[in-house]
């Protein structure tokens, strides 16, 4: 079976982080990991400006500000999204940033989290939860967790409605986020309504080689397969049981009574097939989730909106979702 063709921009993002290894967690040893997880994405100057081509300026009209909340270990980092048009309480959507357990910070989530705010009429709490391999599971679940428990109880004071709570997450992000809707239901925690995976790492069971998108994963654009498999390494334990639900969401025995879903999944991701079988359980447990499938698309696809022709569908396809489920106006922009 031939390849699908590769789009100009996906191409070119290709072609740029094979050029460049650093890109790649495979290829980082400790202390290049260590150099990447202190590097930030600069507010300003040239380096924001750089930055802005690669994964999106944020979008006008959003304030941005940073905060924390005390957390038992120490002060949890937060970003927080705010329309700048006054209003009524707003939903509140808390975002969980990807990067493999491992890798990234809530800044490289500006482009989707500035324009979740602006279309959705929402405030977005994005959470730098503690990374592995220094914090390994299940730090990342517990400051997460903590996070939406936080926001909930703040909600006011955020210009929020506690009553109107959504989770986002991509990648490992989407992991968390399936994961806390999950522990919500369990604690008997804050009433989450809806929540948004995209390309979520819902499996880190060996079974996820068996996977067919894992199989073909032969380019390797964006997340390869040994990315994924140093990320597992750094994330778990030797203790740890993969198919635990805190670790994979797809392998929990009961999903019943969960908010509702919208999972987007990219066709050139090795993770795709885990995203489309983890709706496919909500569904059969009696949950409303839907599937917005990018075939040509890679892993991460939303976070190069300048190269990816598919990244503003695919986001406006996440806030009518979210617009369904928690109740915002509609936003004519």
């Amino acid at each position: 079976m031939n390849e699908p063709r590769l789009p100009p921009g996906v191409r070119a993002i290709d072609r740029l982080m094979k050029a460049n290894k650093s890109f790649s967690v495979e290829h980082m040893d400790e202390r290049a990991l260590q150099r990447a997880q202190t590097q930030v994405i600069p507010d300003a100057g040239l380096g924001a400006l750089v930055a802005g081509i690669f994964v999106g300026r944020p979008r006008a009209g959003v304030t941005i500000a940073t905060s924390s909340f005390p957390a038992s270990h120490g002060d949890v980092p937060l970003r927080i999204y705010t329309p700048d048009a006054p209003a009524g309480p707003r939903p509140v959507v808390v975002n969980f940033h990807g990067g493999g357990f491992a890798l990234g910070s809530s800044r490289q989530g500006d482009w989707i989290c500035s324009h979740v705010a602006a279309d959705l009429d929402a405030v977005v709490v994005s959470v730098d939860y503690r990374l592995a391999p220094t914090h390994r599971f299940p730090a990342a679940v517990e400051d997460c967790y903590d996070a939406l428990v936080w926001t909930a109880g703040h909600a006011d004071e955020l210009g929020g409605d506690p009553e109107r709570l959504g989770l986002m997450g991509d990648s490992a992000g989407g992991n968390l986020a399936a994961v806390v809707a999950i522990m919500a239901r369990e604690a008997g925690g804050p009433r989450v309504l809806h929540q948004a995976l995209i390309y979520p790492a819902t499996d880190l069971t060996e079974g996820l080689r068996e996977h067919e998108s894992y199989v073909g994963n032969t380019r390797g654009i964006v997340l390869s397969n040994a990315d994924m498999e140093i990320f597992r390494g750094f994330y778990l334990s030797e203790t740890d049981d993969p198919s635990d639900w805190r670790l994979s969401p797809l392998h929990a025995t009961d999903l019943s009574g969960l908010p509702p879903a919208v999972v987007v999944v990219a066709g050139l991701d090795p993770l795709h097939d885990a995203g489309v079988r983890y709706a496919e359980a909500l569904v059969a447990a009696g949950v409303h989730a839907r599937v917005e499938d990018f075939h040509v698309m890679p892993h991460g696809f939303l976070s190069f909106p300048h190269f990816s022709r598919h990244a503003r569908p695919a986001l406006a396809a996440i806030v009518a979702s979210q617009r369904e489920a928690l109740g915002a106006p509609s936003v004519s922009r």
